[in-house]
């Protein structure tokens, strides 16, 4: 049935400005895309459609989290004194172990899911586990839930402990197996390939993976020039590789299929053009090169050359799970850039939404917009405690994201359906 909402509606087509709608009105098809946006109520073609009238609500597109690690969700919060190799090895990698435990996994990937929820977040990029059926877990609670997600069961074989390394064969034989079951045209919840980064995969793991992309077409995730010790590692571990991601693209794991690289603090010269050229998504997580003392990447330069640029969580070495944060901590770490380059502009509002909405979202296909034909991926502000009768619609959106939470959320929508408490 198709359905027409009516509320302040923002969204941003372009990454300069807002589209602005007072009193507008969306057109959302049987299907869950949107139709239209309109400054009346249509007058005909939507005589049997349901009418929805919000109010004084705003009416926005829903979050994209574009590299966040569910399991370790329990971590949250937990040793950000530390930088990140010993973060791994003393606290994260101790932690997904547990995940052998299907009931602890059940325990913890419901809060997580719960918790993406809460914030608005609809669709996600997810690292789970080495554990074929914690993740194949996982997948079945996204799908239950009614959220997108593209999920991962990581692959490591090398420098992690014995109980989280998996030979070639069985990584490749339990990722299969996802493929077999979740791997369906259009759906909300696929897999995607998850090499950890390149220390843990040996060139033989690597190489598989990129041949398991290439011959189910899915999409590939990992982890790229974050922290300046791992990027020396990787020099000594692949010694032929002329930079941290030709390390990936000579194994078919950088663009040959769509890749998200999280992080790329440090990427530059020829790995950034490589990255243009490969059309390679950043997922740009701040608040977790801040904890693990990676540095602060350069948005607004991969913004200038043309890059895909998402923002991601990255718990837990991210302590915050809400992504409207991860908007005003982007905007904070490009105005340090710009205190050390006035040459390069800081990243403004607009363009910071437009990252998490639009350009994110074009990982999943049509997601991140009101434009007719996009999934109808949104969700309700009512932002009554926050005085919205004293400004603008659009101080009033950046006011909640500054400084709002989870209680204004008063409804969530991933492609079309409403999507209740899970």
């Amino acid at each position: 049935m198709k359905k027409v909402y009516k509320a302040h509606i923002l969204f941003t087509k372009e990454k300069d400005h807002f589209e602005v709608v007072e009193n507008g009105y969306i057109a959302v098809g049987a299907d869950g895309r949107v139709e239209k946006v309109m400054a009346e109520r249509p007058r005909t073609g939507y005589e049997d459609a349901e009418f929805v009238d919000f109010g004084n609500c705003l009416l926005i597109p829903a979050m994209n989290d574009m590299h966040v690690h569910a399991p370790q969700v329990h971590n949250q919060g937990v040793a950000m004194d530390l930088q990140l190799l010993p973060w791994l090895e003393n606290y994260t990698f101790p932690e997904e172990a547990k995940y052998a435990d299907i009931h602890y996994a059940e325990r913890m990937y419901r809060r997580f899911l719960h918790t993406q929820w809460l914030f608005g977040t609809m669709r996600s990029c997810v690292f789970g586990t080495i554990h074929t059926e914690s993740t194949r877990l996982l997948m079945k609670l996204y799908q239950e839930a009614g959220m997108g997600a593209l999920v991962g069961k990581v692959a490591m074989n090398r420098h992690c402990p014995d109980n989280l390394s998996e030979d070639v064969e069985a990584a490749i034989e339990g990722n299969e197996r996802l493929i077999a079951e979740f791997n369906q045209p259009d759906a909300l919840v696929r897999p995607i390939i998850t090499p950890r980064f390149v220390p843990s995969c040996t060139p033989e793991l690597l190489k598989a993976c990129g041949e398991l992309a290439i011959k189910y077409q899915l999409p590939v995730q990992s982890h790229l020039s974050e922290n300046t010790s791992e990027i020396e590692w990787v020099k000594d571990l692949e010694k032929e590789s002329t930079c941290y991601g030709d390390a990936y693209n000579r194994y078919g794991l950088f663009g040959q299929t769509p890749t998200i690289m999280a992080h790329c603090v440090w990427t530059s010269g020829e790995e950034l053009e490589m990255m243009k050229r490969n059309g390679v998504m950043v997922a740009h997580c701040p608040t977790s090169n801040f904890n693990l003392s990676s540095g602060m990447a350069p948005v607004r330069t991969f913004l200038n050359e043309g890059l895909h640029v998402g923002l991601g969580s990255d718990i837990s070495g991210g302590h915050d799970l809400n992504m409207f944060r991860m908007l005003t901590y982007a905007i904070q770490v490009s105005k340090m850039h710009y205190e050390l380059d006035h040459s390069k502009g800081f990243l403004t509002l607009p363009e910071v939404f437009w990252i998490a909405t639009k350009s994110a979202g074009s990982f999943f296909g049509k997601v991140g917009s009101f434009e007719p034909g996009y999934d109808f991926d949104a969700l309700v502000i009512n932002d009554e405690v926050l005085h919205p009768d004293e400004y603008s619609l659009l101080h009033r959106l950046e006011r909640y994201i500054y400084v709002g939470d989870d209680r204004q959320i008063a409804h969530r929508f991933c492609r079309g359906k409403e999507i209740m408490e899970p």
